[in-house]
């Protein structure tokens, strides 16, 4: 406390809000001064997830295939931001019977991740970084040498340097060819080691298991056991257990998190994938994802047990197909396959009790960061979906359009940027304005691509889409809302206004939609896929100015 006040993160204050204090004991030993900030998140506005998915962080970086990495962790960063002098008060504290407040960032409150994440990303895209990926604090660059990987890191450093961000040499690791970030340990050669099994395992191959396979099971098992780094089980009422589960190109992943209240980042209980097998290749991408959940679900429940709640976080409403209890017209796994996923997610979801369900679904990519969640009573009744994009007749095409929205802090102020993109004409489109979020920015593409239909005078309207919201609010959840007056369960839908509109617009015009996978290496990109990236650089804010908001830079807590 005496440290924290003299560096001036802390000053003492008279305020009428206060919350109470949770020190942290860090790997390290020490201190941790935390406050628990409950009370203050749960009153305050929402503001748009900038932060990044870590699974989708894992998937890119597993696409480099880097030879060489290097981490970058910021020194403090949350309290290399001031918190506005008229918000002060509200994150008051007493300590001994002194009551403090927070003169920077403090953590434990809801949207400290994401204003810091922004404004680091921010600085790094102003100074021209190389690339790299980036979650809150931590950076990593890498490549195919160890002098390309240290010029960049070198980079980065400068540029963090410059924008007033301070770095200690403990918290750079690298260049290295084995290396940690986000909790998993990232190096090459690991296919080197498994070639041996790759070459017995074969079925044009003859199983035999020699000395050379052996030492190479044995390298691989200590190699995946000390790859990730796990955390124990907890078991407190107010630690959630987090599934995330995706269909990636060549097979379904899911992974299992923990979360108590006040953490920034959960702790991985367990990471998985595998690769599809046979007929699992040609299932519909519906079908990918039903998969993905139910492996999932299986893991889970053998980690966490099956009294646990299960807060499930998949790309689509896995839950409402499963109560459906029906099978789609429109399958490529069999009947059995079906069922067994019904009987194993619809059981697991009914443990427990009314209030606290044996599965809550959390979709991904959900407005506001808010929990969507969908019950056993509802139904999410599916469109016709457009084809890939080039599977498009030819005489259709023209009437494609891809659509993305982003968001930033520019300066002072949030800014969002809507986008379509015609392949045909080669012609984009963009519409902004000020506050609101990336998921808003991403409806507004909505709108505008029905301006250009209506403008010229199409007769259908193909949209293509990365966000799963957009596509499942398109796909059926858009008719709930007008059924049920624009509300959900009682409450007014995110922006209504916005949807209502839409829900006007579409009557007079055949739409339909695509949900597009972003998620895909420059190398190995369709026509679509490479369509999608040209709407994303449509709608990509570009920052003239970084302004932080810092009257005198020598006030900075550890700064140059």
């Amino acid at each position: 406390m005496r440290q924290l006040e003299s560096q001036g993160v802390i000053s003492k204050i008279h305020s009428p809000f206060n919350s109470p204090i949770w020190p942290v004991r860090k790997a390290s030993g020490e201190w941790r001064l935390m406050v628990d900030y409950h009370g203050l998140n749960e009153v305050t506005p929402p503001l748009s997830a900038a932060v990044p998915d870590m699974l989708e962080l894992q998937y890119e970086l597993e696409s480099k295939a880097a030879k060489w990495y290097a981490t970058i962790d910021i020194a403090n960063a949350f309290f290399s931001i001031p918190l506005a002098t008229e918000c002060r008060p509200q994150f008051a504290f007493t300590w001994r019977g002194v009551q403090y407040t927070w003169n920077r960032l403090p953590q434990g409150w809801k949207h400290s991740p994401t204003i810091c994440h922004e404004l680091i990303q921010a600085a790094l895209e102003q100074g021209g970084a190389p690339e790299h990926l980036q979650y809150i604090d931590d950076i990593i660059v890498w490549g195919n040498t160890e002098s390309e990987v240290f010029e960049k890191g070198e980079q980065v450093i400068q540029i963090l340097l410059s924008a007033g961000f301070a770095i200690k040499r403990s918290k750079v690791k690298g260049p290295a060819q084995e290396i940690q970030f986000l909790g998993i340990k990232w190096q090459d050669g690991r296919s080197l080691i498994v070639s041996p099994l790759y070459q017995v395992t074969r079925k044009k191959n003859d199983f035999t298991w020699g000395p050379e396979q052996q030492q190479a099971f044995e390298q691989i098992k200590q190699e995946i056991a000390g790859a990730v780094a796990l955390g124990p089980v907890r078991t407190e009422q107010d630690v959630k257990n987090i599934l995330y589960t995706a269909a990636g190109e060549k097979g379904p992943t899911w992974s299992l998190w923990q979360r108590a209240a006040g953490e920034t980042r959960g702790r991985t209980l367990g990471l998985w994938n595998r690769d599809y097998r046979g007929s699992e290749e040609h299932y519909t991408p519906t079908e990918k994802e039903i998969l993905a959940a139910y492996e999932g679900v299986r893991a889970a429940s053998e980690v966490v047990g099956t009294e646990t709640q299960l807060h499930l976080a998949p790309r689509l409403p896995v839950l409402n197909w499963m109560f459906k209890g029906k099978i789609p017209s429109t399958h490529h796994a069999t009947d059995a396959t079906w069922s067994t996923w019904i009987a194993l997610i619809t059981q697991r979801a009914r443990m427990g009790n009314l209030s606290r369900p044996g599965i809550l679904e959390v979709i991904m990519d959900w407005s506001e960061g808010k929990k969507f969640g969908t019950s056993p009573g509802e139904e999410v009744s599916r469109a016709t979906v457009v084809p890939p994009y080039n599977e498009l007749p030819e005489n259709e095409n023209k009437y494609a359009l891809f659509t993305d929205g982003s968001c930033r802090i520019v300066g002072k102020h949030r800014k969002w940027k809507a986008a379509v993109w015609n392949p045909t004409g080669q012609v984009a489109e963009a519409t902004e304005g000020k506050g609101e979020s990336s998921q808003f920015a991403e409806v507004k593409a909505i709108q505008l691509a029905l301006d250009v239909a209506e403008r010229e005078w199409w007769p259908m309207l193909y949209l293509y889409t990365d966000s799963w919201m957009v596509a499942n609010a398109l796909w059926g959840w858009l008719h709930q809302w007008e059924q049920n007056n624009w509300q959900r369960r009682g409450k007014p839908i995110w922006a209504a206004e916005l949807w209502k509109d839409i829900a006007a617009r579409i009557k007079n015009i055949v739409v339909k939609v695509h949900h597009v996978d972003a998620h895909v290496p420059n190398n190995r990109a369709t026509e679509e896929q490479q369509n999608n990236h040209q709407v994303d650089r449509a709608a990509r804010i570009e920052v003239a100015q970084i302004d932080l908001d810092w009257q005198n830079k020598t006030e900075l807590f550890l700064a140059r």
